[in-house]
């Protein structure tokens, strides 16, 4: 009951949007950095994908690569940009806590394996306790290795967190001082093809909880849902491009890999440590599932206790995020939404 109203609020929402605000706008950007799951983007830009999508709605869509990270998102919160690529944790802690109402347009994929724990001299998570590991501190790392702790029993006063920049933490690892890390491919690779580098924990033990989202300005969303519809059309012809060994997908991989920095082995292996979402319906069945709104009361609670969502944040659940299957947090502060409506017209074939 409880998703079907939330079906019939999100047409009835489709409905009372169907005019354009008074000043329409006809120019939209959003922007995207390099990780396995977001370089898609280059290679739609780069191929015409998302302007011929564009164009079939009568807009513009201008796609900007950006080799900051986060900076990409400090840049979408702060108005530059429509959309911007993320991890759910992010989306959270950063424009959401900001107080910048987003949306999940696109549910892409999540992590399982792209993340990991690497220890030198010893094969188990438990051999952490104890010593200091070099991560990027409050990132997606930083919650992989939390959640890590706890399958073996520790927490994080068991170790001590050593803050790294992802740019040095190759490096870092080759040094004798340095005898655990935490980071994300392509680095994780680079590091596990190191003498003694041993794998102990990586994000396929916690599958789907890092989720790689297309986030966008929910009041553009609902002002032009032809942005949304544009976007998410041009995802999906991407995402069947880019599958199979014809000459097509074979092409759109090693292009993806170029740009990522590594040859269409490197980019496959990062692919398949990947759970991709090719397929709508997937992204719809996981956005739908009672999964995501227990993964993202985890993501809150701990992004609260590492002071993530603001000095006045007095509780986890401070920031409202709306699933289908229900709101964690404060219902009157909502400024996270996973809405699978526009993934729902694609997989119903709407979007042609």
């Amino acid at each position: 009951m409880k998703r079907s109203l939330y079906a019939l609020s999100l047409l009835l929402l489709t409905f009372s949007l169907a005019s354009a605000p008074a000043h329409a706008r006809t120019q939209f950007s959003v922007c995207w950095s390099i990780y396995v799951g977001w370089m898609p983007w280059g290679y739609g830009d780069a191929e015409g994908i998302v302007s011929k999508w564009a164009n079939k709605y009568g807009i513009e869509i201008d796609v900007v690569q950006i080799n900051d990270y986060i900076e990409s998102i400090n840049q979408y919160t702060a108005g530059r940009y429509d959309g911007c690529t993320m991890t759910n944790m992010d989306a959270l802690t950063i424009p959401a806590a900001s107080g910048k109402d987003s949306t999940a347009l696109i549910v892409g994929d999540f992590s399982d394996g792209n993340d990991g724990v690497v220890l030198k001299g010893a094969d188990s998570l438990a051999a952490i306790k104890g010593k200091r590991i070099n991560l990027v501190e409050l990132s997606v790392s930083h919650y992989m290795l939390a959640r890590g702790l706890e399958s073996v029993g520790l927490t994080e006063r068991d170790i001590t967190v050593v803050n790294t920049s992802d740019a040095d933490l190759v490096s870092a690892f080759a040094t004798p001082r340095v005898e655990a890390v935490a980071t994300w491919n392509p680095l994780l690779s680079t590091i596990l093809d190191m003498p003694n580098a041993n794998l102990v924990f990586d994000s396929s033990k916690i599958p789907g909880e890092i989720i790689d989202l297309m986030v966008v300005d929910t009041q553009v969303l609902r002002d032009y849902p032809a942005f949304g519809k544009a976007l998410t059309g041009a995802w999906y012809e991407i995402m069947a491009r880019m599958q199979g060994d014809d000459d097509i997908a074979l092409n759109a991989r090693d292009m993806m890999a170029e740009a990522s920095g590594t040859d269409r082995a490197g980019y496959e292996a990062q692919l398949a440590s990947t759970r991709m979402f090719y397929e709508p319906v997937d992204a719809v069945t996981f956005t739908n599932s009672e999964e995501l709104l227990a993964t993202m009361r985890r993501v809150a609670e701990f992004s609260f206790e590492h002071g993530l969502l603001g000095d006045g944040a007095p509780n986890a659940g401070f920031v409202g995020i709306e699933t289908p299957n229900g709101t964690f947090g404060n219902t009157r502060n909502v400024r996270l939404r996973f809405n699978p409506a526009f993934m729902e017209m694609a997989a119903q074939g709407e979007l042609r």
